[in-house]
């Protein structure tokens, strides 16, 4: 059929600590999804919030026009509507109110059926020694894999 699609936010589990993750759906238009299957998409800077009316948007995420899109070409950097559960939106909602975590976005990524899911994670921030210690973490990980390999 098509190429599999997983575009993914690094950075996220870098500057965040993952508490929790959910998989929801997006609100979108015939020429953005044309484009996230064109893999013409980033989640780098991108973030969740709620509105008034407590539904849940991403906001920041870049989804390029269409190259063969007319004048019903949608906007690269527009809010886009995640669907989730009202239990799930309820108790999101309530973590990033009580506890200050935040929600990001981890990975975008189209499922058998060929809708597009947005894979979110509550977060909290991580503080600069909580980075310098995955940094070593990660070093020592690949100087053992390089160990495992001479032998």
């Amino acid at each position: 059929m098509q190429k599999n699609i997983n575009i993914k936010n690094k950075r996220a589990r870098f500057e965040f600590e993952i508490v929790d993750t959910y998989t929801a759906g997006i609100v979108l238009t015939g020429t953005e999804i044309k484009s996230i299957r064109s893999s013409k998409a980033s989640i780098a800077e991108s973030f969740c919030e709620f509105n008034d009316a407590g539904e849940l948007f991403v906001i920041n995420m870049t989804i390029e026009e269409y190259l063969f899109g007319n004048y019903y070409n949608h906007k690269p950097k527009a809010e886009r509507k995640l669907l989730l559960n009202r239990r799930e939106l309820k108790k999101l909602r309530k973590d990033v109110q009580a506890k200050g975590l935040t929600i990001v976005p981890l990975r975008l990524f189209i499922n058998d059926d060929g809708f597009a899911k947005l894979e979110i994670a509550l977060a909290k921030g991580k503080k600069l020694y909580d980075k310098r210690d995955s940094i070593k973490d990660r070093d020592v990980k690949r100087d053992v894999e390089r160990i495992k390999k001479n032998f």
